[in-house]
C-alpha cells in the first residue's frame, strides 16, 4: 500500500476530507509549520501521527526546508500532500520530490496563480472559476494538471461565497487524484503530462451563465 504524507498550516479541511475518503493508501503523517493548526487535533483524533517543523525557528527558507524533508523522509512517503501548506517551498526541496508532490490551488490554473484567486475572478468578470490539483514543480502554481473541477460565477458573488463554492469541489477532486496517483490510474510520464489508464471522457462541459 502506498504512504502519503500531508503538510497543512491551518485548519486542514482539505485534510479531513482525504481522510474521510478511506484513500488506498496510508496517511503515514500530518506535519504542520504551525504549532496552533487545528488540523493536528484533528490527524491526531484520527490516530495520524503528527509532527511539527516551526518555520519560524528557521532563518533561512532553504534551512528550514531541508528540516522539514528530513522529518517527511523518516516516513518514506511515495507522495506528499500539501493541503493548505502556506509555504513557499525552495528549486531544492522542489526537485527532491519531483513527481512525488502534489499541490491544491483554488483557481483553474494557469489562470490566477499565486494569491487572491477569488478576488480577482470577480474583478475580471469571468463566468467560470475553481480549483486544480496538480504536481509541484519549481514554477510556482504551473506544474503538471491532475484534475480540476469548475463552478459557476454568480452575478452578486463575494469572495467569501465562491471560495465556499470552490472549497466545495476541493473537497471531491482532492481525494479524487489522491486516489488515482495512490492506485496507478493516473501517473506522470516522461514528456512532464499527466496520463490515465482509461478512457477520458469528451462530453463534459460546464456553460455559465447557465439560463432557461
Amino acid at each position: 500500500m502506498k504512504k502519503i504524507v500531508i503538510l497543512i498550516s491551518g485548519r486542514g479541511s482539505n485534510m479531513q476530507a482525504l481522510i474521510d475518503a478511506k484513500l488506498p493508501c496510508r496517511i503515514a503523517a500530518v506535519i504542520s509549520n504551525r504549532a496552533d493548526a487545528p488540523g493536528l487535533e484533528i490527524a491526531k483524533q484520527h490516530g495520524i501521527p503528527t509532527q511539527l517543523v516551526a518555520h519560524k525557528n528557521y532563518a533561512e527558507r532553504a534551512a528550514f526546508d531541508t528540516a522539514l524533508a528530513g522529518v517527511i523522509d523518516s516516513y518514506q512517503p511515495d507522495f506528499v500532500v500539501l493541503a493548505g501548506f502556506m509555504r513557499i517551498l525552495t528549486e531544492q526541496f522542489v526537485n527532491r520530490y519531483r513527481a512525488r508532490l502534489v499541490n491544491i490551488h483554488p483557481s483553474l490554473l494557469p489562470a490566477y496563480a499565486g494569491m487572491n484567486t477569488h478576488e480577482r475572478a470577480l474583478q475580471d468578470g469571468v463566468k467560470i472559476h475553481g480549483c486544480t490539483i496538480h504536481f509541484v514543480t519549481p514554477d510556482l502554481d504551473h506544474g503538471p494538471v491532475i484534475i480540476q473541477a469548475a463552478v459557476p460565477v454568480l452575478h452578486d458573488d463575494t469572495p467569501q461565497i465562491l471560495s465556499a463554492r470552490v472549497l466545495q469541489q476541493e473537497h471531491i477532486i482532492y481525494p479524487r487524484a489522491i486516489r488515482w496517483l495512490c492506485d496507478g490510474t493516473a501517473s506522470l510520464n516522461a514528456k512532464g503530462r499527466v496520463v490515465f489508464k482509461g478512457a477520458e471522457h469528451a462530453h463534459a462541459a460546464l456553460i455559465a451563465p447557465a439560463m432557461e
